[in-house]
């Protein structure tokens, strides 16, 4: 975590300290580009650079390896919506590294120079022209991206099914499809169970007539018997001739309502059934709805579901190509103008940065090519351009000063601190630890 607090601090240490590792991580946090091959820690998932301003700005970066790339811009809280653009607007490249300004090629120097005129689109029209000139060699770089990200693009597409339509499977609801399916079902089953009870309707009625005659033909059985004994008893025991006679009276009353119980009992077991028949009766005649096209339709909607999130990422991508290649699009047509504007054109622009002239489509600092200039003097330029966005974020990233003589390197935070830049420094040392110098 840094925060921009207007200190200006040299970091000193040997090789492996980390100097470097902390000029990274911000240039990283305000580019989203890094020369490193693995920028997360060998072992995490996921690594941050959080860097805050005392003019409200705040810039919050976490590379992942697990997931998507997190970052969030803000500007007094508020959140920048085209946060890459916006950053782009607010340093110059040689704020970042104008250490590498030194060693770069002449053409190279001349067209970053160039790019500072306030023209239309800030170009040196003898450089653009030349095949191996920065902004062709530029678009070349941009072309080759894009055809990386199409050979992507291309990679998930041979993915996908044919004719995929990833849009039409994202809202496709498949809840609602097994919904529909299990209602069928159910639905099927009732006509079923109807069929059922309608096919054995007379045969179950047939069943409770047989039981209540065989209950009614027991019970003559069971009352004959009793008769008999009765009889036997009545021959035997005389002195109860009247008691027994009695009882055999109340017989044909206890049968009657042992009559009425078994009758009752039938009735009531036809009067439930007949009632189960009649509510499944409106399902008896219908036929059940098949189902294996809409399960066959849920199974595809599912599997076809199973590839929205590579369909997304080629969308994104896509998106990717389409900016790249309208950058590639616009250098070519600068290309094109170019090629057909006169050299003189640059002459009548406006140039910001003092001492500076165009002759020829060459720039001239106080009349001298840039490759003329002494070491001091092109880190005077640095810092002159590192300037020229006085809404910018004035800071600069200067990494490597052992490579300057201690004059220029004095030379060079002094004019530094004079143009209001807040700059962080690093400087190898024999020192084995990593050392914050406050200057």
């Amino acid at each position: 975590e840094w925060q921009g607090d207007g200190k200006n601090i040299e970091l000193v240490g040997d090789n492996g300290t980390g100097k470097t590792s902390v000029i990274d991580a911000i240039r990283y946090a305000l580019t989203n580009s890094s020369d490193r091959e693995f920028i997360v820690k060998n072992g995490e998932t996921e690594g941050e650079i959080y860097i805050e301003t005392d003019n409200g700005l705040s810039i919050d970066r976490k590379a992942r390896t697990a997931m998507t790339d997190y970052k969030s811009v803000k500007q007094n809280g508020n959140v920048i919506p085209s946060p890459e653009s916006f950053l782009k607007t607010i340093f110059t490249p040689l704020q970042l590294s104008p250490m590498e300004f030194i060693s770069m090629d002449k053409k190279t120097q001349n067209a970053t120079i160039l790019d500072m005129i306030q023209y239309d689109w800030n170009l040196d029209t003898n450089d653009i022209q030349a095949e191996n000139g920065y902004y062709f060699m530029h678009r070349q770089d941009v072309n080759r991206d894009i055809r990386a990200k199409k050979a992507v693009i291309a990679d998930i597409g041979s993915s996908l099914p044919i004719d995929y339509d990833g849009e039409r499977w994202e809202k496709e609801n498949l809840s609602d499809l097994y919904t529909e399916i299990e209602k069928i079902r159910k639905n099927n089953e009732t006509i079923e169970k109807a069929k059922r009870l309608r096919d054995s309707h007379d045969g179950k009625i047939r069943s409770f007539q047989a039981d209540k005659e065989i209950k009614i033909a027991a019970l003559d059985t069971e009352m004959a018997q009793q008769e008999k004994n009765i009889e036997s008893e009545l021959a035997q025991l005389e002195e109860r001739i009247k008691a027994l006679k009695e009882k055999k009276d109340g017989l044909a009353g206890v049968k009657a309502d042992k009559v009425k119980v078994i009758q009752s009992e039938y009735e009531a077991s036809v009067s439930k059934y007949e009632a189960e028949q009649a509510s499944y009766a409106e399902y008896a005649d219908m036929e059940t709805t098949p189902i294996d096209d809409l399960m066959a339709k849920a199974n595809e909607t599912e599997k076809m579901k199973g590839h929205i999130n590579e369909w997304r990422r080629m969308l994104s991508i896509q998106k990717e190509v389409d900016a790249l290649q309208s950058e590639s699009n616009s250098l070519t047509d600068k290309i094109e103008l170019a090629r057909t504007l006169p050299g003189t054109i640059l002459e009548t622009a406006e140039i910001p940065i003092e001492g500076l002239t165009v002759k020829d489509g060459i720039p001239l600092i106080n009349g001298l090519p840039v490759s003329n200039l002494s070491e001091g003097e092109k880190l005077d330029l640095c810092i002159d351009v590192a300037i020229q966005n006085p809404a910018g974020l004035q800071i600069i990233l200067i990494d490597g000063t052992e490579k300057l003589s201690e004059e220029n390197r004095t030379r060079l935070y002094e004019k530094c601190k004079k143009k209001g830049l807040q700059f962080i420094a690093t400087r190898t040392t024999s020192n084995n630890e990593l050392t914050v110098i406050e200057l």
